[in-house]
């Protein structure tokens, strides 16, 4: 089996992503992910890991833990 190949997303891509990640939501529910993969042209699974990996981006600018639960502080 081939193993999908790292995509760069365009900067058109990025546009959408990051509205929805900074608009919309920062966990969307796999019914969203699929509209966004849709509209980016994106694979569900790239849509997906662009997330993971901007949460954790996200959380580590905000200074919080790059994995972690709900904060109860």
């Amino acid at each position: 089996m081939a193993t999908e190949k790292p995509v760069t997303p365009t900067e058109e891509q990025l546009e959408i992503l990051e509205y929805n990640f900074s608009k919309v939501n920062k966990h969307p529910d796999p019914t969203t992910l699929c509209l966004i993969a849709a509209e980016t042209g994106l694979s569900e699974e790239q849509t997906l890991k662009w997330f993971k990996q901007r949460l954790a981006e996200w959380r580590k600018s905000e200074g919080l833990p790059s994995q972690s639960g709900s904060v109860r502080d």
